[in-house]
């Protein structure tokens, strides 16, 4: 009787100690779950509507979706921050996207990167403005 308890107390002892030894999911892995959406209408060459960035695991502004409100089925997006000196436009420039969804995961559609929460943003379109898009952030 002896040996079963102890063997069983060491069976549970290892079990806990694996449990509390799992690592616990990173930012990266928890995914779009651990961010915000946020539709708004671009502007044309200059700052939209302007949002202020979530205070989430999400670092970047995604485009995850985009609908071009001319009959062109595509327009080429950015991400515009307000800084000290005003608005500017990410690093990234300008990106095409056609009409639909678009992967979080697709560093394509990543209009700018590692920007701090409170920042106020928006999206220009290039051809024209008045697009309706979600940022995931």
């Amino acid at each position: 009787m002896k040996r079963t308890f102890a063997g069983a107390l060491a069976i549970a002892s290892a079990a806990a100690t694996c449990v509390a030894l799992a690592p616990a999911a990173s930012a990266a892995e928890q995914g779009a779950q651990a961010c915000v959406n946020s539709y708004l209408t671009t502007g044309y060459r200059g700052s939209s509507t302007i949002l202020t960035k979530a205070s989430s695991s999400c670092g970047d502004l995604n485009l995850t979706y985009s609908n071009n409100s001319t009959s062109r089925s595509y327009d080429r997006y950015a991400g515009r921050l307000l800084g000290s000196s005003g608005w500017f436009t990410c690093a990234k420039g300008y990106v095409t996207a056609y009409d639909g969804y678009h992967s979080v995961n697709d560093s394509r559609y990543w209009l700018c990167t590692d920007v701090r929460s409170g920042a106020r943003f928006g999206v220009a379109s290039y051809y024209d403005g008045g697009d309706r898009v979600r940022i995931t952030h």
